[in-house]
């Protein structure tokens, strides 16, 4: 079984700051890239930052600089540090991983955490 757990999420004002993490637990073979999405009620959900076990990273367009996604690979863990939040950055954020497990690989997801941004 595996299991990806948000946290970090919370309400923060436009231009601040918020970090969001995420851990998988459970067992595989293999852990491979790891991503942050995010959506709002009526759209689809939409990438923000991946980052594969080696560290390269990509970002969406609207990041704009603002985001920065890391790994922890002991932990199992993904983070993203948003700084000078807009309140169009206002989503649930879920994150995912690539896992190997009993010779089939598949994305797993976290339930999300809320970000809230107030103007």
């Amino acid at each position: 079984q595996v299991q990806l757990v948000e946290s970090g999420g919370g309400l923060a004002q436009a231009g601040g700051s918020l970090r969001l993490s995420c851990a998988a637990s459970g067992t595989w073979s293999y852990i491979g890239a790891m991503r942050w999405y995010r959506q709002v009620p009526g759209k689809e959900r939409e990438l923000v930052a991946g980052i594969t076990r080696s560290g390269t990273t990509d970002y969406a367009g609207f990041v704009e600089d603002r985001f920065t996604v890391s790994r922890d690979n002991e932990r199992n863990a993904i983070y993203l540090q948003m700084m000078r939040l807009k309140p169009e950055d206002t989503a649930v954020y879920y994150c995912a991983a690539s896992i190997l497990r009993q010779g089939i690989a598949r994305e797993y997801w976290g339930q999300g955490t809320q970000v809230t941004v107030s103007s």
